[in-house]
């Protein structure tokens, strides 16, 4: 593996983690809360791993130009911005959620998990769609 397989790597990453956090709320409605609670737990972990992945790799390469003009470049970098501006939300919403969760705290785990699952699945999906514009669809390099 090289650095240039880290950006398919994150994606994938991303594509796990929705997968796993979809998972989870599925197990919760259902009230399989140990189910739920070993999904949103790989989900974190998941996503950790996608952050380090992430950092290595953009410490080494560097931003990505997304090559496509016109109406796409605008609408690639709004998707971006939204999924950047988001981002930085996940780690400190994931955080409290959890540690809400640990601490038996139910009630304020709910009330937080509302806001940080929609967040955090919007993240994981859009990771994948600019992976996919950036390095699939337009073949940035």
């Amino acid at each position: 593996m090289t650095l240039l397989d880290l950006p398919g790597v994150n994606a994938t990453l991303n594509g796990v983690s929705a997968l796993l956090l979809l998972t989870g709320y599925r197990f919760i409605r259902r009230g399989e809360i140990e189910r739920h609670r070993a999904c949103m737990v790989a989900a974190f972990v998941v996503s950790i791993l996608f952050l380090a992945s992430y950092l290595v790799y953009h410490y080494n390469v560097g931003s990505t130009r997304f090559p496509g003009t016109g109406w796409i470049r605008g609408a690639y970098l709004a998707l971006l911005v939204s999924h950047v501006l988001l981002a930085a939300a996940v780690p400190p919403l994931a955080i409290v959620t959890l540690y809400r969760a640990a601490r038996g705290d139910v009630p304020r785990h709910r009330r937080i998990a509302r806001i940080t699952l929609p967040v955090w699945l919007y993240v994981s999906v859009t990771g994948v769609v600019i992976y996919a514009l950036l390095y699939r669809f337009y073949g940035a390099a």
